[in-house]
């Protein structure tokens, strides 16, 4: 699936993308970026230095003043222009996206791109809303109104497991808003954050409103996060290093947000469809090999049902078809790294000491050896207080525990410090209604599990952050919103005086 798409042509002149030109690193350290599915390298690069990220942080900042001072309607029609562009180039965003990933080819091109291309033209439009209260006159005296300002140069850190569609979440409300932008994307995935940088250029987005600067955590991230002219910092990632971003922008009082880990509950009432329970739950646990802060990873059955739905889930887990992610067929590609497969299979393996692998538990062998592959994996009778419940794997591992009454669902539901995304699975309209208002999650669904809209807000609760992606909600994180008052009485004495001088 190629389309002709070559990897160390397009990123023969480096990595780093900034000022609207690619460039080398400075940092004088390399890295590979590996296709997990064969341990081959697919490309070598430079890493970004210090250096490199101050260049990408002044391309912004010169880039600014233009950018924030477009018409709404000027910057929604370079994101049309956007949108097409990235429209017209899907194939080789859905190719390099498995390369580097190794995603299933159906799941990049039927999930991934189209998901960034909608996110693209949502915000084409949405940049044309910006809007504060209408003005009136709240005193008598004076008329007030809210205008929404763009804040200036955000510097953003994203992922590894959707390196496309989290450039898009982080640039694209960012920049609708009139801001600048440097994003890092993780240094194990940075083709399609290069190459949509690239598309906006290709769409007459101004040189310096995007730059990417590929680098380590600890030194180009850092610095980013830190950066003197940088006054919003947004970051997905695991709850550990977003307890350091926060420590480095609270220092230099930047605007945050952090959309962070979750350990997604999946709760089956006893009215459910089990069917429907079971297709979803192989589904939202497996999607991305397990790989997504929303993936349902802890599964809570009520106890009539309990029974037949692990039976169901082992046995449809096991016609799951890895393989290839160029392979039309494949179902499920490897995770991203041999270092990723060894950490998930580490906690299969200590969970054999208090749980039942019902299913998988173990990597394959013959042709995909070679690959960071890991079989889909049922776990059952784990306590509520075990590690595989309380603490991320990140993998396609799903927990199943039963439980007896509402209540009782609900709290275990709650019980882990993430609170990021849930569903609950029940014919019941009050029964629904309850789990939608007493879980604690940024997103809860019923009878699905997975599915986002660019219209809609994505974050969490408690440990997995605050803020929001996605949706006219986002900009909440990327405007200033100031209030303007005018005097309407002309009066030189105002009344208020008198508490400050004089007399009446």
């Amino acid at each position: 699936m190629s389309n002709g798409f070559q990897v160390q042509d397009r990123f023969a002149e480096g990595a780093q993308y900034i000022g609207g030109k690619l460039l080398p690193g400075t940092s004088g350290r390399h890295h590979d970026i590996v296709n997990p599915a064969t341990g081959e390298s697919v490309l070598r690069y430079e890493l970004a230095g210090t250096e490199d990220v101050d260049a990408a942080v002044a391309a912004a900042r010169a880039a600014f003043p233009g950018w924030s001072g477009a018409t709404p309607g000027e910057r929604s029609d370079a994101l049309h222009r956007f949108a097409a562009v990235l429209a017209e180039q899907a194939d080789d965003f859905a190719y390099a996206e498995s390369l580097q990933c190794g995603k299933p080819v159906k799941l990049s091109t039927e999930f991934d791109v189209p998901g960034t291309v909608d996110n693209a033209a949502f915000f084409a439009g949405a940049a044309r809303h910006l809007e504060g209260k209408a003005a009136a006159e709240y005193d008598g005296d004076h008329t007030s109104y809210v205008r929404r300002e763009a804040i200036g140069v955000v510097g953003s850190i994203a992922p590894w497991n959707y390196p496309l569609q989290m450039a898009a979440w982080k640039i694209l409300p960012a920049v609708a808003a009139g801001n600048t932008i440097v994003l890092k994307p993780a240094e194990l995935t940075p083709l399609t954050s290069l190459m949509f940088a690239q598309a906006a250029t290709e769409a007459g987005i101004p040189d310096g409103v995007i730059n990417i600067v590929t680098g380590a955590g600890k030194d180009a991230g850092e610095h980013l996060v830190g950066h003197p002219d940088v006054v919003m910092t947004s970051f997905t990632g695991s709850t550990a290093v977003g307890k350091r971003v926060a420590e480095i922008a609270t220092a230099t009082v930047k605007r945050l947000h952090l959309e962070l880990g979750g350990k997604a509950p999946f709760v089956v009432f006893d009215d459910a469809d089990l069917e429907a329970a079971v297709h979803g739950a192989v589904a939202g646990s497996l999607i991305n090999t397990g790989q997504d802060c929303t993936a349902a990873t802890r599964a809570y059955v009520q106890r009539p049902l309990y029974d037949a739905f692990v039976r169901d889930v082992a046995a449809l887990m096991d016609t799951v078809r890895i393989g290839d992610p160029f392979d039309a067929s494949t179902d499920l590609g490897p995770l991203i790294s041999h270092a990723q497969r060894d950490r998930v299979a580490a906690f299969v393996e200590r969970a054999r000491g208090y749980a039942q692998v019902v299913t998988g538990g173990e990597a394959p062998g013959g042709d995909l050896a070679d690959g960071a592959y890991y079989r889909p994996t049922l776990i059952a009778g784990a306590a509520q207080d075990s590690e595989v419940v309380q603490s991320e794997i990140f993998g396609p591992v799903l927990v199943v525990l039963p439980f007896d009454t509402d209540d009782e669902g609900i709290a275990l539901a709650n019980d882990t410090p993430y609170g990021l995304a849930a569903s609950a699975w029940t014919r019941d309209l009050y029964r629904a209604n309850r789990a939608t208002r007493e879980i604690q999650a940024g997103c809860v669904w019923v009878n699905d599990h997975i599915p986002i809209l660019s219209e809609m807000p994505h974050g969490g609760y408690k440990a997995s952050g605050f803020g929001k992606d996605m949706s006219a909600y986002s900009f909440e994180e990327y405007t200033q919103v100031k209030h303007v008052m005018y005097d309407n009485t002309a009066v030189a004495r105002k009344d208020w005086h008198r508490t400050i001088f004089g007399d009446r």
